[in-house]
């Protein structure tokens, strides 16, 4: 493993990585900015800082740089991209910022249109845990290897994974609040479905005693840190592993706050019906039970 210094040392210029930090910014500020000083600052900082700061990071960083020759820095840029990165720039809440800044209009409601199947499709409790097993299961095979070596798919996964994170995350964190309880009771199984199916890649790639991708170690000179190809595969299922786990932590904390939110205004409403109102709600749900019973 490389030293501290190595490590907070190396930097490399991506093009991709930097152009889709300065779009992303651009269009983050232009919105903040047409609100004049109603959109609050903390969540430009959270998105800028931290969101737009850890992308950069991420791809220009140790792990950018060394993404190539090192399975684990591949693994683990792409775990960070995938979970940890859309986490923070959801924490700007840019869907609330496009929702303030764009005014009614035919614009707003076209990008609408066009947000509105990706969301619905990706926010189902189905997906997320699928996507991430068929995602990183992808490092179990040869497929894995000839990604790691081409730059142009390794360019193209520096942006469409970041923007896939957040088709997942987006709808947890800004508009899933309009689920009802039911609905959020069977996403938080499928949360705990997805934080045990995760961990399948990961575990296959620490114990598996040969090189699963096919590749070897990439040609040129290389610091004597460098690990060989198998111990290579299994610091990248040790990351993987680590990084798939402790990122649905965030997301099943969000959830059991939504539930809680939801509980709580619901209890609120039946506290605040009168006791006729009551009554006419559990003859309404008694009819309706004996109804589907008779169906039967």
């Amino acid at each position: 493993m490389p030293s501290l210094t190595e490590f907070l040392g190396a930097w490399t210029f991506d093009p991709w990585a930097v152009a889709t930090a300065l779009i992303l910014s651009s269009l983050y500020l232009w919105g903040a900015i047409s609100l004049k000083g109603r959109w609050p600052l903390r969540s430009t900082a959270m998105f800028l800082l931290l969101g737009v700061g850890s992308y950069l990071w991420v791809n220009c960083g140790f792990l950018g740089s060394y993404a190539v020759e090192l399975r684990w820095a591949f693994s683990l840029k792409l775990a960070l991209l995938l979970f940890v990165v859309p986490l923070l720039l959801a924490l700007g809440k840019p869907l609330g910022l496009a929702r303030a800044a764009i005014p009614q209009g035919a614009l707003r409601s076209r990008l609408a249109a066009w947000c509105r199947w990706p969301f619905k499709i990706f926010s189902n409790a189905v997906v997320a845990p699928l996507l991430g097993l068929l995602l990183f299961s992808a490092m179990l095979t040869p497929l894995s290897g000839f990604v790691r070596l081409n730059l142009p798919l390794d360019n193209a996964l520096t942006v469409l994974i970041p923007l896939l994170g957040l088709l997942m995350v987006l709808p947890v964190t800004e508009i899933g609040g309009r689920a009802a309880n039911a609905l959020i009771v069977v996403e938080l199984l499928f949360a705990f479905i997805e934080l045990l199916l995760d961990a399948i890649p990961g575990v296959f790639l620490r114990l598996s005693g040969t090189v699963l991708d096919g590749a070897g170690l990439v040609s040129g000179q290389h610091p004597n840190w460098f690990p060989n190809p198998l111990r290579d595969q299994q610091l990248a299922g040790d990351w993987l592993w680590f990084i798939a786990e402790a990122a649905d932590l965030p997301l099943l904390i969000l959830m059991f706050m939504r539930f809680s939110r939801m509980d709580q205004r619901e209890r609120k409403v039946l506290d605040e019906l009168s006791d006729e109102e009551m009554d006419a709600l559990n003859a309404e749900h008694l009819q309706r039970f004996h109804g589907s019973q008779g169906a039967k």
